[in-house]
């Protein structure tokens, strides 16, 4: 015999149709509350991998400097650019010439930077090309993942025109894992990269691919803070991202942004120098 259920009463089916749309609406934040602080991340690899990246950072930074942040992710580098260069992003991880280009658009200030190894531009092949040497590139199709990508492409070009006097045309493919899976398919001779982004591609790709030519060294991606970001924030940051004796899942954290080992970043030591490469008539301003 099948039983039968207590008929619910009015009362209690209101009671539960309010915890329901309590449990259906989004927390509210009290009007008082500081907007979140907007962070931009370079998109070097697809979206779905930042957010991969970066949402443990970002929760965790949450925690210990008591802000909210907001992970902006866009859909490519020169959006990304603009953003940065309208002051949009309150905190943004951006390549070295981004943070020369930022400054001097918003004043940006470098707050930490990995200190373990320093950015290396990579001109990459398939591991069985008959290129041997750059000249083999004369007149080639060369892929990169936007104008203004600083190793993988900007510096990368006005190295391989400037010293090398190569001449050709340059496909730009919005990622890093874009521009090396443009060489596997042999829709590009050869494609710009960095060392950091090379690494960490399965070897499925990365043992396909040899690197022919690399670009000097240079300081790594900066974190930066828009002026507007209050100091004890910034302080906050810079110490709780470079304090000794981090918990093994924080380090793996900041691993998977590039940051193993972060350290203080100082704009007049790390990227000013930057400034002397006269780079400026290799900068493409494209739309988003």
């Amino acid at each position: 015999m099948k039983r039968r259920l207590a008929p619910v009463t009015v009362a209690a089916a209101l009671a539960l149709g309010a915890l329901g749309a309590a449990w259906s609406q989004p927390a509210t934040v009290p009007a008082s509350a500081p907007a979140p602080l907007v962070l931009g991340v370079v998109p070097q690899f697809p979206a779905i991998e930042l957010q991969r990246r970066w949402g443990p950072v970002q929760t965790w930074l949450e925690s210990e400097c008591q802000v909210r942040i907001r992970l902006d992710i866009a859909s490519s580098i020169p959006a990304f650019e603009e953003r940065f260069l309208q002051g949009h992003h309150d905190l943004a991880y951006l390549n070295p010439y981004h943070a020369v280009m930022a400054k001097r658009a918003q004043g940006y200030e470098p707050l930490v930077r990995d200190g373990k190894e320093m950015l290396t531009g990579v001109l990459v092949v398939r591991a069985d090309s008959a290129v041997r040497r750059l000249q083999d590139l004369q007149g080639a199709t060369l892929a990169f993942p936007a104008p203004n990508a600083f190793g993988a492409s900007l510096y990368m070009r006005a190295l391989l025109e400037r010293e090398h006097g190569l001449r050709f045309t340059a496909s730009y493919v919005k990622t890093h894992a874009n521009a090396y899976r443009h060489v596997l398919r042999g829709d590009a001779a050869a494609a710009g990269g960095i060392q950091a982004t090379l690494d960490a591609e399965g070897p499925e790709v990365r043992d396909q691919l040899r690197v022919l030519y690399e670009t000097p060294p240079a300081a790594p991606h900066p974190l930066a803070a828009h002026p507007r970001v209050r100091p004890e924030v910034r302080r906050c940051i810079t110490e709780r991202m470079t304090r000794a004796g981090q918990t093994e899942a924080v380090r793996d954290w900041l691993a998977g942004i590039q940051m193993p080992q972060p350290v203080v970043a100082q704009y007049e030591r790390d990227y000013r120098p930057l400034e002397k490469l006269s780079l400026e008539s290799y900068v493409v301003r494209t739309a988003p």
